[in-house]
C-alpha cells in the first residue's frame, strides 16, 4: 500500500500531495493565526473541505493536534460531513490494515489534548494490540522530539508511548508536533516518521512524506 503522510499544516494546504492509497494527517490542521472557534469551524467547512476533495487519495484519515482546539473544546462545531475519516482514540480498517488515531501529547502550554504521564498512559493503553498503523500527534520519546535550547536539546516525547509502540510493534507510526524533529527512524520492524510540513518558524519547508509497505 502506498501511504502519504503530513502533519502540522497550521492552515497550509499543499497542492503537491502525491497520488496514494491512503493519506494520513497527523494533526495541527487549523490555521495558527486565529484560534477562535467560529473561524476554525468556517475554515474547516470551506478551504479544508475543498482541499480534502482535491486530494488524489483513495482514503483520507486524520486526527487533531494541540492547536486544533475546536476538536477538544467545542466538537459540536466541527463539520460532520468532511470527506475524511476522523479518529480520536478510535480506529478504522482499510485494505486489511488496522489504523488507530489519537491526538494526545505531553502537557504543552494550555493547548488542546494535553496529558500528564498518568493520563497519557491511559490513552496509549487504548491502542489495540493488532494496530498496523498508528497516527498520533505527539512523538514517542527520543524520536523526532528534540527541541534545541541554549546548551542542550530538550526531548518532548512520551516515554509511555514509546513503551506501547515497543509492545504492539505496528508497521508504521506517523506524528508531528515538534517542527524541528522532521525525520524517519526504524525501531525493529516499525517505521517511525515525524512528518511535519512546517519548520520552527512555521514556514512550509517540507513536502508530504511517502511510504510503501506490505502488511506483516
Amino acid at each position: 500500500m502506498r501511504i502519504v503522510a503530513v502533519s502540522d499544516l497550521h492552515g497550509y494546504l499543499p497542492e503537491d500531495v502525491p497520488a496514494c492509497d491512503l493519506l494520513l494527517i497527523a494533526g495541527d490542521v487549523c490555521p495558527v493565526e486565529n484560534h477562535s472557534a467560529l473561524f476554525h469551524a468556517q475554515w474547516l467547512d470551506g478551504p479544508f473541505r475543498s482541499w480534502l476533495r482535491r486530494q488524489p487519495a483513495r482514503k483520507i484519515i486524520g486526527i487533531a493536534g494541540n492547536h486544533d482546539l475546536l476538536f477538544e473544546r467545542e466538537p459540536h462545531l466541527v463539520p460532520r460531513t468532511l470527506p475524511w475519516t476522523y479518529l480520536q482514540d478510535s480506529g478504522a480498517r482499510f485494505e486489511g490494515w488496522n489504523i488507530w488515531g489519537t491526538p494526545w501529547q505531553p502537557w504543552f502550554f494550555d493547548w488542546a489534548f494535553n496529558g500528564d504521564p498518568a493520563k497519557l498512559k491511559r490513552q496509549w493503553d487504548l491502542i489495540p494490540d493488532d494496530t498496523d498503523i498508528l497516527v498520533v500527534h505527539g512523538p514517542p520519546l527520543g524520536y523526532g522530539d528534540g527541541v534545541p535550547e541554549r546548551d542542550h536539546t530538550r526531548l518532548c516525547g512520551s516515554p509511555h508511548l514509546l513503551e506501547r509502540i515497543r509492545q504492539i510493534k505496528p508497521s508504521l507510526v506517523v506524528f508531528g508536533h515538534i517542527h524541528e524533529g522532521r525525520g524517519v527512524w526504524q525501531l525493529g520492524n516499525t517505521t517511525l516518521a515525524n512528518v511535519t510540513l512546517l519548520d520552527e518558524k512555521y514556514e512550509p519547508v517540507h513536502g508530504p512524506w511517502e511510504w510503501e509497505g506490505e502488511k506483516k
